[in-house]
């Protein structure tokens, strides 16, 4: 009976084509015949142990409306990895919903779910020799967890998210999930009735997806397709559609060619991948967050990205694609014009594209491009017509943010990109947001947010709440908003975050008081405080960090992490 076994193993890996597998150390030889019993527990047969093990990386859950559907989308990637040849077995990877964490303690969470994800996905990866991999995320630390996974391991790989929700319908206009956000602030002047608000919060999130407009999980998934890691429609083929189901079932066939012609992530995510993507972001008006992920990114592969790849990027490429939470379109009218390659193939006269990069598809990106098509002008506006003449994202540098700070300007009004204003100092967002709403924020003041970095929050909490409610109290032409934290993809207004160093390193943000000035020059990259360098020197002398009581992942976070310039990652 072992003979038959090695027989029928040698037969089929030489049918399979793939002559050297990394799961042969758990399968192969006679020593392996207490793996090959586990195996046959499971259910395997002897043809399916013999074929290539790939594993599906799938952060289904049931809190996550991004990831409620992903279970459909697995065993379709499954299917395919089964057509092609391959074994699927699917394994799990937590998940937290942003938009659930928003505005209270968990948002601590997050950001360092991130290198949990990535950490626990080597963990399974390696112990178990998979021969290559299927990522399943959706949402905001998923997808670069994965992706730091993913570059990290080197195994062939592919990404297929589970895609972005369709936007909801209210009185006639098109919403997401940031109209309730600002509809609160619009509650609070009396614009409109609780009763309104009721209808807007049961409508805006119609379907499972990630949230409709161009917010973090949707900027990563679109970013994933750039970088070459997903296949095209990756990121904008509506989660509801059918077609993302045949997305699916493709990645799983197409993982399997990628194994045999032995292309990897890192084959595929080089410098001038990286490049790209950067380069697509500026021509979405991705989210600020996108500055903390790509980089973390990048450093898996042993790419050194900063702050100034994106500025110089953004000084490069006009803003062409105006989506929510700074337009009127979402990520299904992007769909419908064309997707990321429609974007790919605009941007290609500029000169800032390597089109001879290999991508998913085990084809040179510009094999792709000669496909794309662009099907509305306005949604994907010509180089010559965009929406802004520079790209979404800016780095401010000045005297409160020496190591730089990050703003959407895509999402800044015309009459804010250059204000002096007074400083309103707060220790936390519920604070700050507790002022706002009970109107003692006023027209010129500039809101500071602190000891809400990397490790003063610890975790570098979202602040979508105080903006969103800035936003919708019509205060976003006369109030900026500054902090060491960082802020949702859906963001809009003269939010600048990431404020480095953070005010628990000791950075200048931690010195400001009531009443100082601040200067605040988008088009010219800077922020300042105002305040003379003696009585600066005076305030460190008496400055001492808040002391919090940490434990668990939280007291490790605070002690890794790097600050927000360098991704705000753990440490090497």
């Amino acid at each position: 009976m072992y003979l038959f076994h090695v027989i029928l193993f040698y037969q089929i890996q030489k049918e399979g084509t793939v002559q050297s597998m990394r799961s042969d150390s758990t399968k192969k030889s006679f020593e392996k015949a207490p793996h090959r019993s586990l195996l046959k527990a499971n259910g395997l047969t002897d043809e399916e142990i013999a074929r290539p093990f790939v594993g599906i990386v799938n952060s289904a859950n049931e809190i996550i409306p991004g990831h409620i559907h992903l279970h459909q989308i697995a065993q379709a990637a499954k299917d395919g990895v089964r057509i092609a040849g391959g074994t699927p077995m699917e394994f799990p990877v937590i998940g937290i919903c942003d938009g659930i964490a928003m505005n209270h303690a968990g948002m601590r969470y997050s950001l360092p779910s991130r290198e949990i994800i990535a950490d626990s996905i080597e963990l399974v990866a390696m112990a178990h020799a998979f021969d290559a991999l299927v990522f399943i995320p959706n949402c905001d630390k998923i997808v670069p967890g994965m992706l730091m996974a993913a570059l990290r391991l080197n195994i062939p790989a592919i990404f297929v998210s589970g895609g972005p929700m369709l936007a909801g319908r209210h009185r006639g206009r098109a919403v997401d999930l940031i109209s309730v956000s600002e509809g609160v602030g619009r509650l609070k002047t009396g614009a409109i009735t609780q009763d309104e608000l009721e209808e807007l919060e049961g409508c805006a999130c119609p379907t499972a997806g990630c949230c409709a407009g161009m917010f973090t999980a949707n900027s990563m998934n679109c970013l994933t397709e750039a970088l070459g890691l997903g296949l095209p429609g990756n990121g904008t083929i509506p989660a509801p559609f059918s077609e993302r189901i045949r997305l699916a079932k493709h990645a799983g066939m197409k993982v399997m060619e990628l194994l045999k012609k032995e292309i990897r992530p890192r084959d595929i995510a080089g410098p001038s991948a990286f490049s790209n993507a950067i380069a697509v972001d500026m021509a979405l008006g991705c989210s600020t967050n996108t500055v903390l992920h790509v980089p973390a990114v990048a450093h898996e592969a042993g790419i050194e990205l900063n702050l100034d790849d994106f500025d110089l990027m953004g000084r490069k490429v006009p803003h062409i694609c105006n989506l929510s939470p700074t337009g009127p379109h979402h990520i299904e009218d992007l769909y419908r014009a064309g997707g990321i390659q429609a974007v790919m193939k605009r941007l290609e006269p500029l000169g800032v594209l390597d089109t001879g990069v290999m991508t998913a598809t085990a084809a040179a990106l510009e094999v792709n491009l000669a496909r794309a098509e662009i099907m509305d002008e306005e949604v994907i506006r010509a180089l010559d017509n965009p929406y802004h003449r520079e790209g979404g994202i800016a780095i401010l540098r000045g005297s409160l943010a020496p190591d730089g700070a990050v703003v959407k300007q895509s999402g800044v009004l015309p009459e804010m990109m250059k204000r002096e204003g007074t400083a309103r100092v707060f220790d936390s967002e519920e604070d700050a947001s507790s002022a706002i709403l009970s109107g003692k924020i006023r027209a010129g003041d500039i809101v500071i947010i602190r000891y809400e970095g990397p490790k003063g929050g610890p975790g570098m909490r979202e602040m979508l709440t105080p903006t969103s409610v800035i936003a919708g109290m019509g205060l976003d032409k006369d109030v900026a908003l500054v902090t060491d934290g960082r802020f949702s993809g859906g963001t809009r207004g003269a939010a600048i975050g990431h404020c480095s160093p953070e005010a628990a390193e000791g950075g200048p943000i931690g010195l400001v008081k009531d009443g100082d000035r601040i200067m605040i020059d988008i088009p010219a990259r800077r922020i300042d405080l105002l305040v003379d360098e003696n009585e600066l020197s005076t305030r460190r002398q008496t400055w001492r960090p808040p002391e919090k009581k940490l434990t668990g992942v939280l007291k490790r976070y605070a002690r890794e992490s790097l600050s927000a310039d360098k991704g705000a990652r753990y440490r090497d």
